[in-house]
């Protein structure tokens, strides 16, 4: 898969980080459900602002922690209005300022949007990167860190993706499919099934 993208549908940068932010604790297909409708209506800090708070729930209500999400997307909003003329910054301490949004958001957001090559750690991510040993660590900090050491830029830009991927639909949580992986070989995971 030379040119891996991500799940989460969006319209613009704005819509992107609108959703990576809705996906916190939520999968990708819940997200994309709720924000199908909201970004044909949707898709600018100003008609958020507008919509507000109490008409981003009822488009969002479906998604876990969509109260405090709601808040957050308002606020974040009225940010990129006052600080940033409404565009959404190349720049991950100016994206970890707004609500909502933190270092793997921020990671997500410059790599789609910008091309940064970021490495964004969520769960998927960490589960692989310590399964495989590829990057170990006890933190999210520690094994993005770890893994932007042994990845090699050519292949940073798409790395996290490629992850990402391998731990939605492979190395699955709960049921691995080991003997469908392609790095199975490398791996060091101790409970998996081995092939036969």
């Amino acid at each position: 898969m030379p040119e891996p993208k991500g799940e989460l549908n969006y319209v613009n940068n704005y819509t992107l980080l609108v959703a990576v932010v809705l996906s916190a604790q939520a999968t990708d297909v819940g997200v994309n459900k709720a924000t199908g409708p909201l970004f044909k209506k949707i898709n600018t800090p100003k008609a958020m602002v507008k919509l507000g708070e109490a008409g981003l729930k009822s488009y969002i209500k479906t998604i876990g922690l969509f109260n405090t999400k709601a808040k957050n997307v308002i606020k974040l909003s009225e940010l990129l209005l006052r600080d940033h003329h409404g565009e959404v910054p190349n720049d991950q301490k100016a994206l970890e300022i707004l609500p909502g949004v933190g270092r793997k958001t921020a990671n997500v957001v410059r790599n789609i949007a910008f091309g940064a090559p970021t490495i964004a750690v969520d769960t998927h991510i960490y589960r692989v990167s310590n399964r495989t040993n590829l990057a170990a660590g006890k933190t999210v900090l520690a094994v993005e860190k770890k893994l932007e050491k042994v990845t090699p830029d050519e292949f940073k830009l798409h790395a996290h993706h490629w992850l990402i991927l391998l731990g939605r639909y492979t190395c699955k949580a709960r049921k691995p499919l080991c003997g469908h992986c392609l790095v199975e070989d490398l791996c060091r995971f101790k409970g998996k099934e081995i092939s036969v």
